[in-house]
């Protein structure tokens, strides 16, 4: 956890797309056109590239680059067999080369809305968050209707200080998918960063119901509760997250959340 102030203010750490959250690789086959003779010849560039989707799919991204490369050094024209080995490097948090391959699949492509949208993640990472939020304007342009893009592009803005246009961001994502658990959370740390508590309490409080083991979520409403004074709902949340951090095998963050808690007791005692 991180910037946990000590005058118990609200955790700061945005929980991201995860894995599963980054636009997906193009799991599809590609089809030969070239006839296969009798004897087995060395793989041609497809069958390189279908190599990798299929260690995509089981998750073994050093093997997929692998193969990528190879079909890459076969066919350098293929925008997919760049975008996929890009996938696989940002899974593995090779942000800057993630960045290098979505450049290739772009300059190949350029219409790309999904290399658009994870090189706006892989910026985000590498903290260039202008060039992130130029790059998720884009996939926007090209793709209107995915509200992971919406939620990229207002955590950038949210880095960028710009709360407000966080929450616009925000809230087209919510309107596009009101089941997305992250959206609610990232639009209640705007709301904290602006001091609107009760709208904070409101989207922490939606984000616990559509996800109900977000430890982050009942850590951040509980400090919210206490900020208002509401000091039995601010144990009550903490203790809750400090089991389900424990349960997450998060032992540092459960640490965190009772030290909290004996501050707060020690307040409500005084």
């Amino acid at each position: 956890m991180k910037n946990v102030l000590s005058n118990l203010g609200i955790l700061t750490t945005i929980i991201l797309f995860n894995y599963f959250g980054v636009t997906q690789p193009l799991l599809f086959a590609q089809e030969s056109t070239q006839p296969q003779p009798n004897k087995t010849p060395k793989l041609s560039a497809v069958q390189w590239y279908n190599q990798g989707v299929d260690k995509l799919e089981k998750r073994d991204y050093q093997g997929a680059i692998a193969d990528f490369t190879e079909a890459i050094k076969l066919n350098n024209k293929d925008a997919d067999a760049y975008y996929n080995r890009g996938y696989a490097q940002l899974v593995l948090a090779n942000y800057e080369l993630a960045i290098a391959d979505y450049n290739q699949a772009i300059q190949l492509k350029p219409k790309f809305a999904y290399a658009y949208g994870n090189r706006c993640y892989s910026f985000f990472q590498t903290k260039q968050y202008k060039n992130a939020v130029t790059d998720c304007t884009e996939a926007i342009k090209l793709e209107p209707n995915y509200a992971d893009f919406y939620i990229y592009r207002g955590n950038a803005q949210d880095e960028l200080k710009n709360p407000k246009e966080a929450i616009i961001d925000y809230n087209k994502a919510i309107s596009l998918n009101s089941n997305h658990a992250n959206a609610y959370y990232n639009r209640a740390l705007a709301y904290n960063r602006l001091g609107e508590s009760l709208k904070a309490i409101d989207d922490y409080t939606k984000s616990i119901q559509l996800k109900g083991d977000f430890a982050d979520a009942y850590h951040n409403r509980g400090v919210t509760q206490f900020k208002i004074g509401n000091k039995e709902k601010a144990l009550t949340d903490l203790k809750k997250a400090a089991e389900l951090f424990t349960t997450q095998g998060n032992i540092n963050n459960a640490q965190h959340v009772r030290d909290t808690m004996k501050k707060l007791q020690n307040k409500q005692g005084t």
